[in-house]
């Protein structure tokens, strides 16, 4: 896949017209967004120079809360080096964090019942007001971790896991997954085959081959340009390309309609203070 932009992984809501962006370049920056899929609008958020851990993020579903893994260095407050926190998106401001012992974790993600918390005392702040509406608990390895969690499924040629494979590593380049159109009885499905689908570009053994189709009536139409898709509630395609466009477009046989587009391939890193709502629950 060539790519003439930045990195961009999105996690939707799933119960709100709203997506996470999450963002890596140039080289050592990250950014978070906040995309409104329902207006097609896009607000720009924290710029870090640390790593954000895609597959290990996961965003509330009612679309306010996100709970990031990053590791940034030096750590000069308690949760160390590396850490997991909840914040306010499309911000980092840790209004909770917990420190951990490396990169071995894959996160946390948040499920509907507030019964299910399994995370101890944070190292920062308080998350009861969040603990209110969701439950919080870890995430097991597994390829597609947030797409598992919104409705996608390995197809029929993905091989097993084998038992004994502890972070679903060694079939990571045969895994594929698919998820039905919204409405359309499954005849219509999303299917991606690449490695973990999240800022793919660096991963173990260098680059590896990434691609989007969509399957109809025995039929495979290539969505080219694609590093990250998915369906919108409304049966309609949420699309972000290689060289940094979010797009909200319609799909028929005869290809793609794109309704709304916009561009954050543009965006540099400009790192300012949060506004006071990222400091409040």
């Amino acid at each position: 896949m060539s790519r003439t932009g930045p990195r961009l992984f999105c996690i939707p809501a799933t119960r709100a017209p709203v997506a996470a962006v999450l963002r890596r370049g140039p080289s050592a920056w990250s950014h978070v967004g906040r995309w409104d899929v329902g207006r097609g609008a896009y607000e720009p958020g924290a710029w870090i120079r640390a790593n954000l851990y895609p597959q290990r993020c996961d965003l509330s579903p009612d679309g306010r809360w996100l709970c990031y893994f990053t590791l940034k260095g030096p750590g000069r407050w308690k949760p160390g080096w590396t850490y997991v926190a909840i914040s306010r998106l499309p911000w980092l401001t840790a209004l909770a964090a917990w420190g951990t012992c490396g990169t071995w974790t894959r996160g946390l993600h948040f499920v509907d019942s507030r019964r299910d918390w399994q995370v101890g005392v944070p190292d920062v702040g308080d998350p009861a007001p969040c603990r209110r509406k969701f439950g919080l608990v870890p995430t097991r390895a597994g390829t597609f971790a947030v797409e598992r969690r919104r409705g996608w499924s390995e197809t029929a040629d993905t091989p097993a896991r084998a038992p004994a494979d502890v972070w679903d590593e060694q079939r990571a380049d045969a895994v594929a997954m698919e998820k039905a159109r919204p409405r359309s009885a499954g005849k219509t499905r999303l299917v991606v085959r690449g490695y973990f689908a999240a800022f793919r570009s660096v991963v173990p053994g260098g680059a590896k081959d990434v691609h989007y189709d969509v399957a109809e009536d025995g039929r495979v139409h290539p969505l080219p340009g694609m590093q990250w898709a998915d369906w919108h509630t409304d049966g309609r395609l949420l699309l972000a390309t290689v060289d940094g466009r979010l797009q909200i477009a319609r799909w028929s046989a005869d290809g793609v309609d794109v309704e709304t587009e916009v561009d954050v391939g543009r965006l540099v890193p400009d790192p300012a203070p949060p506004p006071a709502v990222a400091r409040r629950w």
